[in-house]
């Protein structure tokens, strides 16, 4: 039987989840599909009652695989942190209001969205990330989210 390859980066197991209200998390890549969704939840959430977070998953790239992690002035959680906070602006401007937060984690975009759907009103996703087909109704992390989460899934169609 062949080897499998394994990510030697795995989502975090068991995440707690934050305390306070209950959350629609929303899935961040920068992408417009992205901040659409994150428009979307920003509207509906406040009229739910629930607070919002926006989450971009990181994770190293392919090529930094099998130990090797040279000395890089770049980081993969620091271009996720950049990315949440840049899509926080752009939806919110520079002062976002107190029922959001942004956070970043480590892992596979649609595993980590999955156990973050185990704490989460509803999840929120754009239809389409940065690495979509152009003609695609469903991305890939889209597609397993609506699938798998333990929560509604709400999936925006950017224009």
């Amino acid at each position: 039987m062949p080897e499998t390859l394994r990510d030697p980066t795995p989502s975090e197991p068991d995440h707690e989840p934050e305390s306070g209200p209950p959350a629609v998390i929303v899935g961040v890549d920068g992408s417009d599909s992205s901040l659409a969704a994150l428009r979307y939840a920003a509207d509906l959430a406040p009229k739910l009652g629930l607070r919002v977070r926006a989450l971009a998953v990181w994770n190293y790239p392919s090529f930094l695989y099998g130990g090797y992690y040279p000395q890089m002035d770049w980081t993969p959680e620091d271009d996720a942190q950049r990315i949440v906070t840049r899509s926080a602006e752009e939806v919110f401007g520079p002062q976002p209001p107190e029922w959001f937060a942004t956070r970043t984690r480590q892992g596979r975009p649609a595993e980590v969205l999955i156990d973050e759907s185990q704490h989460a009103e509803m999840l929120v996703v754009g239809s389409r990330g940065h690495g979509g087909f152009t003609g695609l109704l469903l991305g890939s992390v889209s597609a397993a989210v609506a699938e798998h989460a333990h929560c509604p899934v709400l999936v925006v169609h950017g224009r």
